[in-house]
């Protein structure tokens, strides 16, 4: 279950998708996330799943790590759907009524919304990371903050704290799931008992995860400092951002894509 979390991962490539600048795929996935949010019909839902698929096949990644990314939150959905299912009230007679419990038309149509829209979030920023590698990443996240640091704000700083964390999400589910054998190797039972002994079991790891975190990021800092890193300071890249024809493409297509979302309100 661990090793399926995709996000923060980085699957090398050449479509078309992974050579769009890092700035016109942060501003899609933030339209592709707004639309998500705004959307309020499934026929607003017919162009998030097209939009979807075809950024899916464009970017060549295989469906696999789409899959292997959605199976940790399936839990999740499923506790969001039923919520909103008992939750939900409606003006229109219940269509379930059993004691406390209470179906309304409203209520379904609610669940499904809101499952769709946890699992299209998920395959959305997992395909920003799947297709952007973290140095582009920190270079794009950098450039947009760049306006903000005439106001003090410290765009690298910034862009750099919120890769580091994206980057090593991988490398602690990694060192969790070694340490988790370890211990079953020990005789410790993560995976019988109720949710609450389950629970109770993974106090253990978090020891253990916490003193790996903390000598990571001491290790990255020593070798940060041992290179000179000084920050964006007078800072040069060898590769320059720059917007091409295929950048200003994608922005219209998403561009049509969100008026079509819009309009299907």
């Amino acid at each position: 279950m661990i090793k399926d979390i995709t996000i923060g991962q980085y699957v090398p490539g050449d479509s078309f998708i992974h050579k769009l600048d890092p700035r016109v795929k942060i501003l899609i996935s933030l339209i592709y996330i707004v639309d998500l949010f705004i959307v309020n019909s499934f026929k607003g839902y017919i162009f998030i799943v097209v939009f979807t698929l075809i950024s899916i096949l464009v970017s060549k990644v295989q469906f696999t790590y789409i899959y292997k990314g959605l199976r940790p939150i399936f839990i999740l959905v499923l506790i969001t759907a039923i919520l909103n299912i008992f939750m939900t009230g409606g003006a229109n007679p219940p269509l379930f009524k059993w004691k406390f419990l209470v179906v309304y038309r409203e209520g379904l149509i609610m669940a499904a919304f809101m499952a769709l829209r946890l699992v299209f979030l998920i395959i959305g920023t997992s395909l920003l990371t799947l297709t952007t590698s973290p140095i582009e990443l920190t270079d794009g996240i950098e450039k947009l903050l760049k306006p903000a640091s005439r106001i003090g704000v410290p765009s690298h700083e910034l862009a750099m704290m919120m890769t580091i964390a994206l980057r090593f999400i991988p490398t602690l589910l990694e060192e969790t799931d070694k340490i988790m054998k370890a211990q079953m190797a020990r005789g410790a039972d993560f995976e019988t008992g109720n949710l609450v002994n389950r629970a109770k079991s993974m106090v253990p790891l978090l020891v253990p995860l916490f003193i790996s975190a903390f000598r990571r990021a001491d290790e990255l800092a020593l070798a940060m400092e041992a290179r000179c890193y000084r920050g964006g300071e007078k800072r040069t890249r060898m590769k320059q951002l720059k917007l091409k024809f295929r950048d200003f493409s994608a922005m219209m297509i998403t561009a049509a894509f969100c008026f079509l979302v819009i309009w299907s309100r």
